[in-house]
């Protein structure tokens, strides 16, 4: 068994209007599903994703309004790796970032910048055989745009000793110095580790919650058992209802998720209106009159879009 790369990231935000922004207007990505967060219906979660909502592009976001910034320390994700197509399209995303105001660090066929909440983002080109993952967005080239995920970047003191031997277990592939890589039939993805810094690191407004990894339906309850005998300590499978997840930390502290390839976004919505309005899951439609006054009013990012340009 080989798991299939990244599914998703999951951050935190303070300001979902602005998130929406950026995500969708800045980066050019697609806004697949607003629910709520099953383990806290009283905010938002929202994913962002390629045309299709395919894990592999998506970044998701629990909206806890007014949490305060946080902090990447040890044990937790820092940096969030993309890929795009060739150098003009990191010359593309200098140009278009720096003309938003973020602050840009090119470097050899890579870029770095930060969202509005300060979590760091990389693009870099990419050198695989994967399906670029592209969201439509009429300022952004296809060619241009975004392709999905290429790795995370994590804070952990001695990742060669205690979470190596883990991760290889779980069939990663040690890559380069400190960075371990997972490949599937479709796609592959990466985690490296950096020396984390002195200060602890604080959850919050900027920080990664999780990165998952994809796993078919079928070998889901096998990875479970793997974890267990690999030293984790997984949890029961959950159904999220667009997919199946099981969580554990590996032995650095950073919370993994394996989450399934399926049901997937247009199990309970047209594709072509994903993210129009706000989706409850079955289990919790029953909470919508409670919970939706709460969520800070969104709009569609796409209403505006011109037929000509859409």
């Amino acid at each position: 068994m080989r798991l299939d790369g990244i599914h998703h990231v999951t951050c935190i935000t303070a300001d979902a209007p602005q998130n929406l922004d950026f995500y969708t207007r800045v980066l050019g990505l697609r806004l697949v599903k607003k629910s709520v967060n099953q383990d806290d219906p009283t905010v938002y979660h929202l994913f962002y994703a390629d045309e299709r909502g395919s894990a592999g592009s998506d970044i998701t976001f629990f909206e806890y309004p007014g949490a305060e910034p946080g902090r990447a320390g040890a044990g937790m994700i820092h940096s969030v790796v993309w890929r795009v197509g060739s150098v003009k399209a990191l010359d593309f995303w200098a140009e278009r970032l720096s003309a938003e105001g973020h602050i840009v660090t090119p470097a050899h066929e890579s870029l770095r910048f930060v969202n509005p909440e300060g979590l760091a983002h990389e693009l870099v080109v990419a050198h695989v055989a994967d399906e670029p993952l592209i969201a439509d967005h009429p300022e952004i080239a296809r060619e241009l745009a975004l392709q999905g995920f290429e790795g995370v970047r994590a804070y952990a003191d001695d990742p060669e000793a205690r979470t190596g031997p883990f991760v290889e277990t779980l069939g990663f592939e040690r890559v380069a110095p400190d960075v371990w890589e997972t490949r599937g039939p479709g796609r592959g993805g990466w985690i490296a580790y950096d020396t984390a810094p002195d200060d602890q690191g604080i959850p919050g407004a900027g920080t990664v919650h999780h990165v998952a990894w994809s796993s078919t339906m079928e070998e889901h309850e096998a990875w479970r058992r793997r974890v267990a005998e690999a030293g984790g300590r997984p949890t029961p499978i959950i159904d999220r209802f667009w997919f199946r997840s099981i969580y554990f930390r590996e032995p650095s502290g950073v919370l993994f998720e394996i989450a399934t390839l399926g049901p997937g976004f247009a199990t309970d919505e047209d594709p072509a209106h994903l993210g129009e309005k706000l989706i409850l899951p079955p289990a919790f439609e029953h909470l919508r009159a409670q919970v939706e006054p709460l969520l800070t009013p969104l709009p569609d990012p796409r209403a505006t879009w011109s037929r000509a340009n859409a």
